[in-house]
């Protein structure tokens, strides 16, 4: 995650704005303007670490919206801390060492963000684990909170899973709204096909045995079987190396944690589970903060 790009800084900057920590009334009433802090974030729960690069970032933004109460400010975590750890309740993730005014209005959402991608990622690795021992890689989709994208996917693969397409122009991917309204498999396959650019791979959704025999005769680049059985899966892909030996196989429906491993040992390349990023329980997190005493 490059979080100093523009697109990053943009999510960032609209998060602080939302909660217009540069108006934080209670603060500015109750806190004097020269007082130092640090706020030690913990993990209230073991979990998967993710969004630590978030808070700096947050904190530049901050005392550009509020000049007021700039100063020297440091992040600290440990060097075995980092976006993508496993983390035992209790520990220490960071500590911010700032303006006390500016740690309390940012505090918030710091939270927030980290508490909701720490909970993708923790999701993502029970997911991985369940796989583990097969080919079989964990994929994300694009059901994610609007305008969080980025930040959703990056939590995926702090937990060890892999980006689907990032949005619609970044992959072919022929659905049912598709071929219902495009004419049918064979007609939309066909059209995706001829009309692709150079290096975009087609895949095709397939909901029965007469749409997997059309994906596989209309020359389908990648098969996704959606809502089968494991049983189903695994002959369906017994047909497809028949024909396609080399075409990768995704599994999407009825993910979760107690079925998973079933897909993956029919012999599927992916499983896709929208479930890390529309269902991901947050991660419970606290900030404690305290004056600093010179």
């Amino acid at each position: 995650m490059d979080w100093k790009s523009k697109r990053i800084r943009t999510i960032l900057e609209a998060a602080l704005a939302e909660d217009k920590v540069a108006n934080d009334v209670t603060t500015a009433l109750t806190i004097p303007p020269d007082l130092r802090a640090s706020g030690t974030i913990i993990a209230k729960q073991a979990c998967v670490v993710s969004g630590l690069g978030c808070i700096p970032v947050f904190l530049d933004i901050f005392a550009k919206m509020s000049p007021a109460t700039v100063g020297r400010f440091e992040v600290i975590s440990h060097p075995e801390i980092f976006d993508g750890v496993k983390v035992k309740k209790g520990q220490t993730l960071a500590v911010i060492r700032h303006n006390a005014r500016a740690i309390l209005s940012c505090e918030r959402v710091i939270l927030n963000l980290m508490q909701r991608m720490s909970g993708i990622a923790t999701l993502t690795n029970e997911f991985v684990k369940a796989v583990a021992g097969t080919k079989t890689k964990v994929l994300d989709t694009r059901k994610t909170i609007p305008g969080l994208r980025a930040l959703d996917k990056y939590a995926v693969c702090c937990g060890g899973g892999v980006n689907h397409r990032l949005d619609l122009q970044d992959g072919i991917l022929i659905k049912n709204n598709h071929i219902s309204l495009g004419g049918g498999l064979p007609t939309v396959l066909e059209r995706a096909l001829e009309g692709r650019e150079t290096g975009q791979v087609v895949q095709v959704e397939v909901r029965s045995q007469a749409e997997l025999d059309q994906a596989i005769a209309g020359g389908a680049e990648s098969i996704l079987l959606d809502n089968m059985t494991p049983s189903q899966v695994k002959k369906a892909i017994r047909q497809i190396r028949a024909t396609l030996p080399n075409v990768p196989v995704e599994a999407s429906g009825n993910m979760n944690l107690k079925t998973v491993r079933a897909y993956a040992l029919a012999g599927v390349d992916f499983v896709s589970v929208g479930a890390l990023t529309h269902s991901a329980a947050a991660t419970d997190l606290s900030m404690r903060i305290t004056a600093d005493i010179y």
